[in-house]
């Protein structure tokens, strides 16, 4: 089969096309032909051997995919050969086929496309678990949403609005702006021009952000901190800016800030259960209109490089997502 391959870890211009032996189908695995596989800004850091979870060269990269199941396991019972599925995997998206554990295996419904399908586990399963069962949002709360436009900002945009909370949304631009607001924000805030700080106090009469969803880092978490409401959360999603931040203990103790480390992959393994319960909802979400998933560009498997490039350059909104004509 065909898949692309990182043999020494490194920036995305190292990845290789190759055709290498489809993988074993271990217990309580389930073999997916895929149609097409999300990008993550993750992708780049696990070829660069700085995400969470290592990966040993040479291994094939991808956190998501949607396609055909063509085999099961013994015992898999949550799907079944011919089955149109979604799944989350700890790496080997980009390839004809991947091995997904069938707890992390979601059967699409009739009107979800593949592309859809394949940039849709990992950001709103992020968002909505992230907002819900960490953050404690709830309907009335202002949610602050930074990188908006990107594949998990416009996802939280989505389901904050969904739960009734009002969201505000940074990006840079207009345009990406542009894109937050018809997916639900009530503002936007464009940090290339403006003070984020001052226009969250502004938008709250003073008050500031009851949950802030942060997937950037860097100053940007700083102005965050200034511009929390007391008793306010502010959710830890990553560091899109290159910038970790140093948390200063005495404003959290003066304002009662909460802020909360979350990395949602854990809960694959920590909570499976209540994973599907969250997909659940998200389908039923999806098939009411509630949720418009928005993949900005799609690229053929030989350009994977390309594509993990345009989420590390963050000139990508929404999801980018490769598709994956089948050989096999």
């Amino acid at each position: 089969m065909r898949a692309v391959v990182c043999k020494a870890l490194g920036d995305e211009s190292g990845l290789t096309i190759e055709d290498i032996a489809p993988p074993a189908l271990p217990a309580q695995g389930v073999r997916i032909r895929v149609a097409a596989a999300g990008v993550n800004f993750a992708d780049g850091l696990l070829i660069a051997g700085k995400y969470q979870e290592k990966q040993t060269p040479p291994f094939t990269p991808g956190f998501e995919v949607a396609g055909e199941v063509i085999e099961v396991a013994a015992g898999v019972e949550t799907c079944k050969p011919g089955d149109r599925v979604m799944a989350i995997l700890d790496a080997g998206g980009f390839a004809e086929q991947a091995i997904a554990r069938a707890s992390d295996v979601y059967v699409i419904p009739d009107a979800m496309d593949f592309v859809t399908a394949a940039g849709f586990p990992v950001v709103y399963g992020t968002s909505h678990h992230g907002l819900i069962a960490k953050a404690k949002l709830t309907a009335g709360e202002t949610l602050l949403v930074h990188g908006a436009a990107g594949g998990v900002g416009l996802t939280a945009v989505e389901i904050g609005a969904a739960l009734g909370a009002t969201v505000i949304a940074t990006a840079g631009g207009a345009d990406k702006l542009a894109v937050a607001t018809a997916h639900g924000a009530a503002h936007g805030i464009d940090y290339k021009s403006e003070d984020i700080r001052e226009r969250v106090k502004a938008l709250t009469h003073g008050r500031g952000a009851d949950v802030v969803y942060d997937p950037v880092g860097g100053a940007v978490f700083d102005a965050s901190l200034r511009c929390t409401a007391a008793d306010g959360r502010i959710l830890v999603i990553g560091f899109a800016s290159g910038g970790v931040p140093q948390i200063p203990a005495n404003i959290l103790l003066v304002k009662n800030i909460t802020v909360i480390g979350y990395y949602w992959g854990a809960y694959r393994r920590l909570d499976p259960d209540g994973l599907r319960r969250t997909y659940a909802q998200l389908l039923d979400w999806y098939s009411a209109g509630k949720l418009k998933p928005h993949v900005s560009q799609t690229l053929p498997l030989e350009q994977a490089g390309a594509a993990i490039g345009l989420l590390k350059s963050r000139s990508a909104t929404g999801k980018v997502v490769l598709t994956i004509e089948s050989s096999i």
